[in-house]
């Protein structure tokens, strides 16, 4: 297939998601196969939370609505227009994919068809629907895609290449198992803030979305602050209480019980809100309902630490404090060309 053909196939796609928001859902008749598609999308979110309970209606509308803003023809073709795949020999690209929030995998999908490769796809147990059903959708306006996509529900097998995600013990399992192949293995990684005191409450109120979308789950979810010696945490309560029916989730209110409980029993000093607690803790990767924090004398200490563990560092959130840093409230909404773990995909697929 032609790299246009493909990139119009995406094109329609973000046009078919373009429909499906939190607050209504609008048909719109201009939209390809929306007879076949449009109630059976529709259904299908209402029932993500029923195939994994953090998948909520809001959060699997927030990551459609994402990718509907990112699937124009304008962003395709600046993204794309950077690589060279004329001369890439089409090859099998297996992918397995985590399945932390809602089509996190979606990416590297794009990425393998749009460079003209056949993809292999292992979905998470978390997340196996809402990728098949877009898969399905594609296939159905361009039918070429048929023989490019598979779906494997065993062993992945009889690829060239891998792309695979997992947490940091499944990694070393990846890198033994894939190591004669090309390949792109992800480990885990957290984001963090950086504060100096001169936040306004809205930029921590977009702090707010930064820590609290899709729960904290994602690898671009805040869960570690920098802050200056004598820090006084007022100002960020007073922003975060914004997001405070997030405690009226069950599963999200279980972990802030138990995880506040473990911390209380170890007689670990907390800071709490009755729905996030904040501990000092030099760790990076704090668990749901939690956020750590560690103080800083000299911005550049923060940079040079952040240097130095770059390799678990996936954003970093900041009023221009640390260089190529994150907005405030714009972690969940990376471009095309914001690749995880800074690793350039395009450019990979573009040399197998």
């Amino acid at each position: 297939m032609l790299q246009n053909e493909i990139k119009s196939s995406f094109v329609e796609l973000g046009k078919f998601l373009r429909q499906f928001s939190e607050v209504e859902n609008i048909k719109d008749s201009s939209v390809l196969e929306n007879e076949l598609f449009f109630n059976d999308f529709a259904d299908l979110i209402k029932l993500s939370q029923s195939h994994n309970g953090w998948f909520t209606p809001e959060q699997v509308h927030f990551s459609i609505q994402s990718w509907s803003k990112a699937l124009t023809e304008d962003n395709l073709n600046q993204w794309v227009s950077n690589y060279d795949f004329s001369k890439t020999e089409k090859k099998k690209v297996g992918l397995i994919l985590a399945g932390n929030i809602p089509l996190v995998g979606f990416h590297d999908f794009l990425s393998v068809l749009i460079s003209g490769h056949d993809v292999l796809v292992k979905t998470s147990s978390n997340d196996q629907y809402l990728l098949k059903f877009l898969a399905k959708y594609l296939i159905a306006i361009s039918p070429n895609l048929n023989s490019k996509i598979t779906f494997v529900e065993d062993k992945l097998e009889g690829f060239d290449v891998v792309i695979a995600t997992g947490s940091n013990n499944t990694s070393r399992y990846f890198e033994y198992y894939f190591k004669d192949k090309p390949n792109i293995i992800r480990k885990n990684r957290n984001s963090v803030a950086v504060l100096n005191g001169t936040e306004s409450h809205e930029d921590l109120i977009n702090l707010g979305e930064d820590i609290f979308r899709f729960f904290g789950l994602g690898c671009r979810n805040v869960s570690k602050l920098f802050v200056p010696k004598g820090y006084n945490f007022d100002a960020f309560f007073n922003a975060m209480f914004e997001y405070r029916d997030v405690i009226k989730y069950e599963k999200y209110a279980n972990n802030y019980d138990y995880n506040k409980a473990v911390f209380l029993m170890s007689n670990f000093k907390l800071l709490d809100n009755e729905f996030l607690t904040i501990k000092e803790d030099s760790s990076y990767s704090s668990p749901i309902s939690s956020v750590f924090y560690e103080y800083y004398e000299d911005i550049k200490d923060v940079e040079n630490q952040l240097a130095k563990d770059a390799e678990q560092i996936q954003c970093i959130v900041s009023n221009n404090l640390i260089a190529k840093s994150v907005a405030f409230g714009k972690t969940q909404q990376p471009n095309l060309w914001d690749y995880a773990d800074n690793v350039d995909t395009l450019a990979f697929l573009s040399k197998i």
